[in-house]
């Protein structure tokens, strides 16, 4: 196993790359900032067509780790990773050991969990050879499932939109238009009827639709995104691929209010500005998600699921926060969540910097 470090003007402290030729393991580690604790962040196993494509895609992620940690209020700071491969193909027990030792070499300053292309049974096995490892299985102490609280994250800083714009933290006879109704966006679908909402939703996979309507038959659905950015809602929540909000769909949204799952909803810098000249109130995607990392963060402690709703369910007051900063300084609601979370990593290094000063 050969590692290496790789630094480029991204502003993260560390970028690590590990070959097993033995495994086949090909994997990259990304820290964009450790002054709040360890880095914490998903491993992705992905096809990428190229090695920058990996770079980019983990300096991209580990910064929004950071971002989310801190806004979240974890003791931890932004880290992610990726295997370069074919998750179907290429991931093996050998592959997973081997990745594991990588983690372990670091020597706990990154923290790993499920991702994109991994899954409880891997961190399972990765948990054979490191201890910095989250999202086991109930069996080795882990969470599960951290798709429970990311959706009550999402219903929580929905409900402080709903205060901010309405001045109710309700959505009782409001129409919320969800689109991707896999496991997060189902148990949100469920938040928002319990509530007293009503719910229009939208998906690919006629399987995630199928379901929706022999669980819940009062649900409407649409044929696609484009329909659901178009329809007559309250609240509009992306709960499947980034990119939705770009300039081809921020001009026809009519949602006034925009809260949901997926990552990266924005497509490019400058569309929250846009939004928010449009009069939308757009909840940041990093802000209102991190109940699943919130989940994971707990694995630490000695997990339990009490302690880790409790704490998502200060998404809801960090969201006002936001939001009542970002109208007091005349800003967009994403730049307002950047400046704190930015303000907090200040803070976290300049006091470790103190504690490392010596006595004079």
């Amino acid at each position: 196993m050969t590692l290496g470090v790789f630094e480029r003007g991204t502003g993260h402290e560390q970028v690590v790359f590990c070959h097993d030729p033995d495994s086949g393991l090909e994997a990259i580690v990304g820290l964009y900032s450790t002054a709040l604790g360890p880095g914490l962040g998903g491993t992705r196993f992905y096809p990428y067509g190229t090695e920058d494509a990996a770079i980019t895609d983990v300096l991209n992620l580990s910064k929004g780790m950071a971002y989310k940690n801190a806004l979240a209020g974890i003791p931890h700071g932004g880290g992610k990773a990726v295997i370069i491969g074919d998750p179907s193909t290429d991931k093996s027990d050998a592959l997973l050991r081997a990745y594991g030792h990588f983690v372990d070499s670091l020597g706990g300053r990154y923290i790993t969990a499920c991702d994109m292309g991994t899954a409880v049974p891997d961190m399972d096995i990765i948990a054979g050879v490191t201890r910095h490892v989250t999202s086991k299985s109930p069996a080795l102490g882990g969470g599960g499932d951290p798709s429970v609280l990311t959706a009550y994250g999402v219903f929580r800083g929905m409900l402080a939109c709903a205060e901010h714009r309405w001045g109710s933290a309700s959505l009782a006879g409001k129409r919320v238009g969800i689109a991707g109704v896999g496991k997060v966006g189902h148990l949100l679908l469920e938040h928002v009827l319990d509530s007293g909402g009503s719910v229009v939703v939208t998906d690919v996979r006629q399987e995630a639709i199928d379901k929706v309507r022999t669980a819940h038959p009062e649900v409407d659905v649409v044929a696609d995104t484009d329909a659901l950015i178009g329809a007559d809602l309250d609240v509009f929540a992306p709960c499947a691929l980034g990119g939705v909000l770009n300039d081809v769909t921020v001009p026809v949204l009519r949602a006034p209010v925009v809260c949901g799952a997926a990552n990266n909803q924005l497509d490019h810098d400058g569309l929250d500005a846009e939004l928010a000249a449009r009069g939308i109130l757009y909840a940041p995607d990093y802000l209102v998600n991190a109940g699943g990392v919130i989940n994971v963060a707990d694995e630490l402690h000695g997990y339990s699921f009490e302690r880790a709703r409790a704490r998502a369910d200060r998404i809801f007051g960090t969201t006002k926060q936001v939001l009542e900063h970002a109208a007091s300084e005349g800003i967009p609601p994403a730049s307002a969540a950047d400046r704190i979370a930015e303000q907090r990593m200040r803070d976290a290094a300049s006091r470790k910097g103190s504690a490392a000063e010596p006595a004079g």
